[in-house]
């Protein structure tokens, strides 16, 4: 039997899945770690994190499963996507790594518009800039960290600075260098126009690959730390969302998901570069060669619930320590008595600015319609139903582009909630379906590593061989008509608010 790893570096944590050659997940392990905020709308990771998650939840899942190394073929990466890794001239780590959800670039954007020019940029990127992307992040440094970026000779993301630690090779892949917004999206390579403009090296930065080519073997050092074979293939693997299309099939035209991790995502497959000329969605390579993918982000959905369940949540936190239970079952217990609209209770999901449709920095949650009648579990549901709306904003872009879907599928943490699905159903006026292997990233990119290995022809073969839907949620018309009326007000209290937002934002 041949076996293949799949390595899921999130932003909570990095989970490891050994999976046989059939796709079947054989065993798991996964670590947490710390994310900073040393100032509001910041938000920092340590690589060094990551890298000691990953050694461990190998040498985990190598151990536990008695699996013969050699045996394993290949290993794929996924990882959250546009955080800033710099390595000096000894590869040691800079500074901590801006990730995905910091808001602090908001004038290196306002710059990266001035040199390129916001449609040029749109037409080689496929998007606006943003903060959240990889460039403006490199150009904060550059302006504010001079001595940081003087030092800086490589330029990483999360998932490469691991397999640099892995392989000793400097390299990444199409859909996470989509995100970096330093990549020729329709012709798939590092835009030498944008890096002229931006005045940033070339050579700073990696060897751009498809997501299932090879771009390395296990080095000798990383093989004594982990026991894995020096045979064992690295693959150029996805970034987070882009291995989540693999894991759940998302790899034909007209098939979509929605995924509720940390942020929340409506990703649909194309065959062919379609571009929102407004830059509301994200136009990305995806892990496919010669496809895309286009995306809504939503920044804080499965972070919505978390941080209510940490500040708001006490007494299902108090009952799931003392009964030894998962706190966020009871929480879909609790909420199943409430009914729909949270007794009139409408959450706006800005707690770290908001991407799909705003493009707003400076937007922050809200709850709207708090009253004395209001429960720990109103407030609960209320945060599922405005990360609902919120990714319902996503899906009206897609199809405001033409973007056909037919099928609509659900991962993440947030989607083994029926009651979120259910949500999503109704809002979407679609049926949401789940797959029966729930590995979601890491399958994904094991697929893609079984390809770069010789055991699967290609990625939409194996997707059609091994992956399957499990249950699915049909929409309930009444309920739909329910949200159609709440996903109006939703919509309009965030134009009521927003020159609000910017007024808050330059208050000292």
């Amino acid at each position: 039997m041949r076996y293949l790893i799949g390595i899921d570096i999130g932003t909570s944590a990095t989970k490891t899945v050994l999976f046989d050659e059939r796709c079947q997940a054989v065993t798991s392990s996964s670590q947490e770690y710390p994310l900073y905020q040393p100032q509001n709308g910041w938000a920092e990771q340590d690589p060094i994190d990551w890298y000691h998650a990953v050694e461990k939840t190998i040498c985990d899942v190598v151990q536990e499963s008695g699996v013969n190394p050699q045996d394993i073929k290949g290993i794929g990466l996924s990882g959250q996507m546009h955080g800033l890794v710099m390595l000096d001239e000894d590869n040691a780590v800079i500074r901590p790594s801006i990730i995905w959800c910091d808001q602090r670039t908001g004038k290196e954007c306002e710059e990266i518009t001035e040199r390129v020019g916001r449609k040029r940029l749109i037409e080689i990127t496929a998007n606006p800039a943003l903060t959240g992307f990889t460039a403006s992040k490199i150009l904060w440094v550059r302006n504010h960290e001079a001595e940081n970026y003087r030092r800086c000779r490589h330029i990483l993301l999360p998932k490469d600075y691991i397999r640099f630690r892995m392989t000793g090779e400097y390299a990444t892949e199409v859909s996470d260098a989509s995100g970096m917004q330093l990549l020729d999206i329709p012709n798939r390579c590092w835009s030498d126009e944008i890096l002229e403009k931006l005045e940033i090296d070339k050579a700073l930065l990696p060897k751009v690959y498809e997501s299932p080519e090879v771009t390395g073997t296990i080095s000798k050092e990383f093989s004594e730390k982990t026991g894995l074979s020096v045979d064992t293939v690295v693959v150029g693997g996805a970034g987070d969302n882009a291995a989540a299309a693999v894991g759940t099939g998302i790899v034909f035209d007209g098939r979509a998901f929605t995924t509720i991790g940390t942020s929340g995502v409506v990703f649909a497959h194309t065959s062919e570069p379609r571009i929102d000329p407004q830059g509301r969605v994200h136009t990305f390579c995806c892990a496919v060669p010669g496809c895309w993918h286009v995306m809504g982000v939503t920044q804080a959905a499965g972070l919505s619930l978390k941080w209510c369940k940490d500040q708001l949540a006490d007494r299902y936190r108090m009952k799931a320590e003392k009964e030894g239970c998962d706190v966020y079952r009871l929480i879909n217990q609790a909420i199943a008595d409430v009914p729909r609209g949270s007794r009139r209770l409408i959450y706006l999901p800005y707690l770290m600015g908001e991407r799909t449709p705003h493009l707003d920095p400076d937007a922050r949650g809200v709850l709207f319609g708090l009253s004395a009648i209001h429960t720990q579990a109103d407030i609960l549901r209320a945060v599922m139903e405005g990360v609902s709306y919120s990714l319902t904003d996503c899906l009206d872009v897609l199809h405001e582009m033409g973007v056909e879907i037919d099928s609509m599928m659900a991962c993440g943490g947030g989607a083994k909630s029926p009651i979120w699905r259910q949500m999503l159903a109704d809002m979407y006026h679609t049926p949401v379906s789940t797959v029966m292997n729930t590995e979601g990233p890491a399958l994904g990119v094991a697929i893609l590593a079984g390809v770069g290995a010789d055991i699967f022809s290609d990625v939409p073969t194996a997707c059609e061989q091994f992956i399957q839907k499990k249950m699915t949620c049909s929409p309930d018309p009444a309920a739909g008509a329910y949200y159609d009326r709440g996903h109006h007000l939703y919509k309009r209290l965030y134009q009521q608010l927003k020159d609000c937002y910017r007024e808050l934002a330059e208050l000292n």
